[in-house]
């Protein structure tokens, strides 16, 4: 019974963790860890509140009012909002939900080769996490979900960390990197590699997911927000630790690549450092973050695309009520998800990738900009819960840092 009441407290918090952080945040810390070393450890920690302030205000948010942030913004900003944010979504689910499976896909490759061919064996895998997280997803319910999830993330925490203690890094370097704020020049490159590692901490639109699954906890009235707190500073504790983990991996390894592919040439090398075991135990962990990234995904992005439609149709459902998972609109969206993007294994996307990247860049600031307006009127949150005022400094802060970083991402794609 205890076991169960720790999982039900720390539960949704493990989920965000989960599903945050995959292939191309292992990668960006490895990288970035690589070009500056140490002294940006502090930068993951940021990071990493920034996205637990983000995430408190939208617990705070649902629970005071009973509706999601999601339904709040939307009868907010109106229709157009409505329709522009779901071209946005669909354009967003398809090309992550294609990185996931081509991500899964190389690292499965990697791990057990199914062919002489590795970018055959990356689209047969690819297809088969696909699958299998469909199949996961719609048999299994949100309880097994959860228990898998539960088994990724400490697959991840075991083999990731371990591996980075492993490597016998300078104890003294992070120290100095978490307690003394520095941005190393790296040939005038060091405040952009500073700000991707920054923002790529935890995840963009999935921090939205969060919400939906407090409410299959039972997560609904304002008593729950203390339990929420503990969740998300437990979650994002946890993916700090793979950050930084990842960031003294890179600053101990030349890496090289990029996304699946960097992860890849990774273990190769820590390979040479610690030898077959090292090699597999890193493959392992890293295998087990994109994969529960990809569960995370398909179990929850759906709810939003449920939930936007039924605002879209101007339904009004109970602000307490869970999203059936046998409903059509939830069911239709998980068989697209998990199936149309499959093309990406195939076809090169350089424009598309080029607009998702900008795009996403703005989804940031867009959240921190709503927390801002929704959670800081009294009429609309309830005097108790509105923004304290150091956390409207903290998420001003927030929305100009994710500008300047979509101002970068922007002239690093098109300069």
């Amino acid at each position: 019974m205890a076991k169960k009441n720790l999982l039900s407290i720390i539960g949704p918090g493990i989920l965000i963790a989960a599903t945050g952080v995959g292939a191309g945040d292992l990668a960006t810390a490895a990288f970035t860890g690589a070009k500056l070393g140490m002294a940006i450890l502090w930068v993951v920690v940021l990071g990493a509140f920034f996205k637990f302030v983000l995430n408190e205000g939208l617990a705070r948010w649902q629970l005071a009012t009973g509706s999601t942030l999601l339904e709040g913004a939307m009868h907010l900003l109106g229709r157009p909002a409505q329709y522009g944010f779901l071209v946005y979504f669909l354009a967003w689910s398809f090309m992550v939900a294609a990185a996931l499976m081509a991500a899964c896909g190389a690292a499965a490759q990697a791990i057990f080769p199914i062919s002489p061919d590795p970018s055959t064996g990356k689209m047969i895998y690819g297809i088969g996490h696909s699958l299998v997280g469909l199949a996961l997803v719609y048999f299994g319910g949100y309880r097994l979900f959860e228990k898998v999830m539960g088994v990724c993330i400490v697959l991840m925490f075991f083999t990731v960390i371990s591996t980075a203690i492993l490597l016998a890094p300078d104890w003294r370097a992070i120290l100095s990197g978490l307690l003394l704020p520095s941005i190393p020049e790296f040939g005038g490159e060091g405040l952009a590699w500073t700000v991707a590692l920054m923002g790529g901490v935890g995840g963009t639109v999935t921090v939205l997911c969060y919400g939906y699954w407090i409410r299959e906890e039972g997560r609904k009235t304002p008593e729950d927000l203390s339990i929420s707190r503990i969740d998300l500073a437990t979650g994002y504790f946890m993916t700090a630790l793979f950050g930084l983990a990842m960031v003294v991996i890179g600053s101990r390894i030349q890496v090289e690549g990029h996304g699946a592919s960097l992860i890849i040439n990774l273990s190769d090398m820590l390979g040479r450092e610690l030898g077959p075991v090292g090699q597999w135990m890193f493959l392992i962990g890293a295998w087990g973050a994109i994969f529960s990234s990809l569960l995370g995904v398909w179990q929850s992005v759906p709810y939003i695309f449920a939930d936007l439609w039924r605002l879209i149709q101007g339904k009004n459902a109970s602000s307490q009520q869970t999203i059936d998972i046998k409903s059509k609109f939830y069911r239709w969206y998980l068989y697209g998800l998990a199936t149309i993007p499959m093309i990406g294994l195939w076809v090169g996307f350089a424009q598309m990738q080029k607009f998702y990247a900008i795009i996403g860049a703005l989804f940031m600031p867009m959240l921190a900009l709503t927390l801002l307006l929704l959670n800081g009127r009294a009429k609309w949150i309830g005097e108790q819960h509105r923004n304290h005022p150091l956390t409207t400094m903290t998420l001003i802060f927030i929305l100009l840092f994710f500008l300047m970083a979509g101002g970068l991402t922007v002239q690093k794609i098109w300069g």
